[in-house]
């Protein structure tokens, strides 16, 4: 082990202090607990996060296009000849 000092406000010692009299744990015991779950979560999404992309998904959803299958594929057909062709001479809709 080694012996580390950290500065902490006191609301978080106070929270460390009742973490460690319900868990019946010592305090740095909590601390590494603590640490190696929030790094565990390292790189997730917090739930706040998530709910803002949902809510982008959500307004960005209703703007993609509604077309059918055969409408798409005649669209990727006119770009592949377009692109053998050098390019295409008139607008796509």
């Amino acid at each position: 082990m080694v012996k580390v000092t950290f500065t902490l406000d006191e609301k978080t010692v106070a929270k460390l202090d009742e973490a460690s009299r319900q868990l019946v744990k010592p305090k740095s015991e909590v601390v590494r607990e603590a640490v190696q779950d929030y790094h565990a979560r390292m790189g997730r999404l917090s739930e706040q996060e998530r709910q803002r992309i949902l809510r982008v998904l959500d307004e960005l959803a209703p703007l993609v296009p509604n077309r059918t299958r055969a409408d798409v594929n005649r669209e990727l057909r006119a770009i592949r000849l377009a692109r053998r062709a050098g390019g295409r001479r008139t607008r796509v809709e």
